[in-house]
């Protein structure tokens, strides 16, 4: 239990989850009571965004070379790490919407916190862990400010933003979660 502990400090996780804690203390503070409801995606992807970036910055250690040459099976960690980043992203605004306003359906809030913590992962093998946050934030960005193009394109395209249900959507967020935590977990942060 001890390698848990010093593998969570050496990943800023508890500063990490300080951070998931505090943005969905500040959701809650400023939707409480505003009788808002599901006009508000937006909020609800920003706030999911926001956590997993804050998350991401744990997808490297303080030295790629003690990593890369420790005497620990990394591969089972790395994937564990990913699937917590978007499982604790998704759990803290679920949390928020059950003392508050229902900003999103729980079926999208779970779709897109799984392809925001892929995307962070494909990020941090793309950029490095300290820039493992520009995949999902530009996504976010893209999706919200672009507009989406018809058909199949938009729905792969605009996949956060889509209603949940929708195929196309949800084939590529697991995709991204699929394809970003494999590889992560086999070659790790880029250096």
């Amino acid at each position: 239990m001890r390698w848990l502990t010093l593998y969570a400090r050496s990943r800023q996780v508890p500063t990490s989850a300080a951070a998931v804690a505090l943005v969905a203390l500040a959701l809650w503070a400023f939707t409480h009571g505003s009788g808002r409801g599901p006009a508000d995606l937006g909020i609800a992807l920003l706030v999911l965004a926001t956590n997993v970036a804050a998350a991401s910055i744990g997808l490297g250690g303080q030295d790629d070379l003690l990593d890369r040459t420790a005497a620990i099976r990394w591969i089972p960690r790395r994937a564990a790490h990913v699937l917590l980043i978007g499982t604790a992203a998704g759990a803290a605004l679920l949390a928020v919407q059950a003392a508050g306003p229902d900003l999103a359906p729980a079926s999208l809030v779970v779709r897109d916190s799984a392809g925001l913590a892929g995307l962070a992962a494909l990020g941090a093998v793309l950029c490095g862990a300290p820039f493992a946050w520009t995949l999902p934030t530009g996504w976010l960005a893209y999706s919200l400010l672009a507009p989406a193009p018809d058909g199949t394109v938009g729905r792969v395209v605009g996949w956060m933003i889509t209603p949940p249900g929708t195929a196309a959507s949800t084939a590529t967020a697991w995709a991204l979660l699929a394809t970003g935590t494999a590889l992560y977990a086999v070659a790790g942060p880029r250096r």
